[in-house]
């Protein structure tokens, strides 16, 4: 692929070298370099790729992405200096398979608790309603039903965009994801096109990461400030940052609650040994589910299918 196709809305600093080389390949692990390969140096939070240029160098890397100053410079090796290497990465995986998230309706959830609760039924509606559906999940990947390892809740740039460019050769129609904070704030799903995003909840959690729970709000809303206005945006109002994740949203926004009013309002009926009997919006039903926070996820369910077009009823 040539290298100007996958620098196309990236942050470029400087350029040195040749700007329209052929890529063999692109690598974020040094070790996987190969021939002609492109190598991106991402500035982790223990790991700092920089350190590794040498390496994918001498595996025959010809490009190296870099964010920071190189102290070293090899002929014939063109280096692309960028503002965000993180961010970087996530653009030039998307370019160099496809862009596979726009041909998807992704749809990615967020929160402490029920993402993977949230993302899985909607994955089993969808193709109870006879489409052909993905699943990026905790506990596993799915394309239309066959079963991937999950490594992370959130994978990086590249495999996430392999993965999803696989849902497109299978035929996917949609596909629904975790979006964890850690994702959020290193920028893994960097140029990626969602149909819309769901917040379920913030408790504390990951401060060992994020350091404080202003911070961790702060990932988690940056998901939302970034969505486009062809999109939607739906949290649960029941949560005290919920409002919080719409203040500046572009997408259309949407709520889902037990307790307030919402566009999308649930009501215990019955607690059952079995399940619940619920109310969604007026109408009864009966739910193999028990616990008030499962009628929550089944409200983001519901609330998400009928704001990618699907019938009430139908999704009901």
């Amino acid at each position: 692929m040539k290298l100007q196709d996958l620098l196309k809305g990236i942050d470029v600093v400087n350029i040195k070298g040749n700007g329209d080389a052929l890529v063999t390949g692109i690598f974020t692990d040094s070790r996987k370099a190969i021939a002609g390969s492109l190598f991106i140096a991402l500035k982790g939070v223990q790991v700092d790729g920089h350190q590794y240029i040498k390496n994918a160098l001498d595996l025959g890397a010809k490009i190296i992405v870099h964010q920071d100053d190189v102290d070293f410079e090899v002929k014939d090796i063109t280096y692309i200096q960028v503002k965000d290497s993180a961010d970087a990465a996530g653009k030039i995986a998307t370019h160099w398979y496809g862009d596979p998230s726009s041909k998807l309706k992704l749809v990615g959830v967020t929160g402490t608790n029920g993402k993977t609760t949230t993302a899985t039924l909607l994955y089993d509606t969808f193709r109870k309603l006879g489409y052909k559906a993905g699943l990026l999940s905790t506990v596993a990947n799915y394309i239309d039903g066959q079963v991937f390892h999950a490594p992370h809740t959130t994978p990086y740039p590249l495999t996430l965009n392999e993965v999803l460019a696989k849902m497109v050769d299978a035929g996917c129609d949609y596909a629904f994801m975790e979006v964890s904070s850690h994702a959020i704030h290193q920028k893994r799903i960097s140029g990626l096109t969602f149909a819309g995003g769901i917040f379920t909840n913030l408790t504390q959690d990951h401060l060992d990461y994020h350091k404080t729970m202003a911070e961790y709000l702060k990932a988690k809303k940056t998901f939302f400030d970034n969505l486009y206005e062809t999109t939607f945006a739906l949290t649960n109002v029941d949560d005290i940052n919920g409002l919080v994740m719409l203040q500046n949203t572009k997408a259309e926004k949407k709520t889902y609650s037990v307790r307030s009013l919402a566009d999308f309002k649930g009501k215990i009926i019955e607690k059952q040994f079995d399940g619940t009997a619920i109310e969604i919006n007026g109408r009864e039903l009966q739910v193999q589910f028990v616990g008030v926070f499962n009628v929550y996820n089944l409200l983001a369910v519901y609330g998400a299918s009928v704001s990618l077009g699907q019938k009430p009823d139908e999704v009901l």
